[in-house]
């Protein structure tokens, strides 16, 4: 099931993927892994992030950012407000990376792109919800050049056209369990605007809510586009 010899996605589960760049960084992307209830057990102990990327502030994508980056010190990029807020927490600041949407970053050769998506962004601080700034998703192009979009929470949107005549990417990962982002007949609608040939999709079957699933998508895409089945704990 490789999408790359050498970059490879281990799905932890919800949102969340563990990354191995063309150069070996580990990379944990919307880190929920310790209490994420469909992690499998070999995947909630973090010993390495050499990366860490966010890309908004909900519960499911940062609950456990903190405690990784403590023990793992890892760069972080995600928005500005998020930055500002890990920082308020004991977040080393030279660490962190805080960009908007548009903004380009180059971290040992990994570039993240931040660009757009249509979700909200409030995070959850105790008993209160804090302004995070907006969510995005991510245009990631590692070491060797391999392209990804990682569209993060989103519901589908026109200029996803933009996102991909600005950016050639070879796969997009993209939210299908419907409820609290788009579901697999937005989502077939977003692949028609990327116009990748590979999807690999996440934010599914968590909770019951999330009803959408990889085998509907694809039939909605067709034979001309590969979706990928997985489960947590596969490796793409």
């Amino acid at each position: 099931m490789a999408l790359n010899a050498e970059v490879s996605f281990t799905w932890v589960g919800h949102g969340t993927w563990k990354a191995r760049s063309a150069k070996g960084k580990i990379i944990y992307i919307d880190p929920w892994v310790m209490n994420n209830p469909v992690a499998p057990d070999a995947l909630k102990k973090v010993e390495r992030c050499d990366l860490m990327l966010i890309t908004h502030g909900h519960f499911d994508h940062v609950h456990d950012a903190l405690e990784i980056a403590k023990a793992t010190k890892p760069k972080i990029v995600t928005n500005f407000e998020i930055g500002a807020w890990l920082g308020s927490k004991g977040v080393e600041g030279d660490s962190i990376i805080g960009i908007n949407q548009g903004g380009t970053v180059d971290v040992d050769g990994i570039k993240i792109t931040l660009v757009h998506a249509e979700h909200s962004c409030g995070i959850s601080d105790g008993d209160k919800i804090l302004y995070g700034g907006t969510a995005c998703g991510f245009v990631i192009e590692f070491e060797n050049g391999f392209t990804i979009y990682f569209a993060g929470d989103t519901d589908v949107f026109g200029d996803m056209t933009l996102i991909s005549e600005l950016s050639e990417f070879d796969v997009a990962f993209l939210p299908i369990g419907d409820f609290y982002t788009m579901g697999p007949d937005r989502a077939a609608r977003a692949v028609s605007l990327l116009g990748v040939k590979t999807v690999v999709p996440m934010h599914f079957g968590t909770f019951p809510a999330l009803t959408g699933r990889p085998k509907a998508l694809q039939v909605l895409v067709g034979p001309g586009v590969k979706v990928l089945d997985i489960n947590p704990g596969d490796t793409v």
